[in-house]
C-alpha cells in the first residue's frame, strides 16, 4: 500500500491525518508526505529562516513514522489552483504511484487549504481516489469514513510537538477535542480518539473502505436506567 499525504503548510498533516498515517504505517504501508508551501508566513522574524526551520520540523514529523517528506516550496498565503500547482501534482502523483491521497476539505478554513485541496481533485483525475481529511474544528463537515488512531495518540501528539515554532499546544489540545469527539460519534468506549474523513466517490472509485485502517469497533447501545422498586 502506498498513501500519499498532502498538506498546505508544514504542520498540517500533523493535526488533521497523522494518526490515521501512524495506522498505515503500523501496517506497513509506503507513506509519502507532501507539503506545499514553505509555511515563511508562519511567524515573524526572517521568512527564509523560518522557512529552513518549519522544514526541518516537517521533515522529523515524518521520520517518527518513516514517511519520505517531499516538500513543493510554493509561496506560504498565495497557493492557488493554477495549471503550475496541478502540473506539480501530477507529477508528484505519477512519482509516487499512490494507491489513495488524502488531503484537505474543498471547505477547510484556509485558502491555501481549499486552493490545494481543488489542485488535487484535478491532478488525481482517474490516477488515484481522493479522500478529504476533517476540517478545523470539524466546521461545515460531514464524516463518511472514521479511522480508530486510539493506539496513535502519543506519537500524533509527538509529531505536533515537533513543529516547535508554531506553538503547539495549542494544536495537540484542538486535536484531542475532535478526535475525542469524532470517536463519541462513533458510541467508542471513553477516552477513544478518532478522525474524520469524507470520501466523494468519482468513477472509477466508488468505495474506498477496504484502502482504510479500521473504523472505530461498533458498540450496542445500551440505555442504562435506575432501578426502580416496586410500589407497595
Amino acid at each position: 500500500m502506498k498513501i500519499l499525504a498532502l498538506g498546505a503548510h508544514p504542520d498540517d498533516i500533523e493535526i488533521f491525518m497523522f494518526g490515521t498515517l501512524a495506522a498505515y504505517a503500523a501496517q506497513g504501508a509506503e507513506l509519502t508526505f507532501a507539503v506545499a508551501t514553505d509555511g515563511a508566513k508562519g511567524g515573524k522574524g526572517d521568512p527564509k529562516a523560518l522557512a529552513r526551520t518549519r522544514r526541518d520540523e516537517a521533515a522529523a514529523a515524518a521520520g517518527l513514522i518513516g514517511a519520505v517528506p517531499r516538500f513543493l516550496d510554493f509561496p506560504d498565503g498565495a497557493l492557488i489552483a493554477d495549471a503550475a500547482l496541478i502540473s506539480v501534482l501530477k507529477t508528484l502523483i505519477g512519482e509516487v504511484n499512490p494507491d489513495l491521497a488524502i488531503t484537505h476539505a474543498p471547505n477547510d478554513y484556509h485558502a491555501d487549504h481549499r486552493a490545494l485541496s481543488d489542485g488535487v481533485r484535478i491532478a488525481a483525475s482517474f490516477a488515484v481516489p481522493v479522500l478529504h481529511a476533517d476540517t478545523m474544528g470539524g466546521t461545515g463537515f460531514s464524516p463518511t469514513l472514521y479511522v480508530d488512531i486510539s493506539a496513535h495518540r502519543d506519537v500524533k501528539t509527538q509529531a505536533i510537538r515537533a513543529h516547535r515554532s508554531q506553538m503547539p499546544e495549542q494544536y495537540v489540545e484542538r486535536a484531542r477535542v475532535q478526535n475525542e469527539f469524532r470517536a463519541g460519534q462513533c458510541n467508542s468506549v471513553p477516552g477513544s480518539l478518532a478522525e474524520a474523513f469524507r470520501f466523494e466517490p468519482t468513477f472509477p472509485f466508488a468505495d474506498i473502505r477496504a484502502l482504510l485502517p479500521p473504523a472505530p469497533p461498533v458498540r450496542p447501545v445500551t440505555p442504562q436506567t435506575n432501578v426502580v422498586g416496586e410500589a407497595g
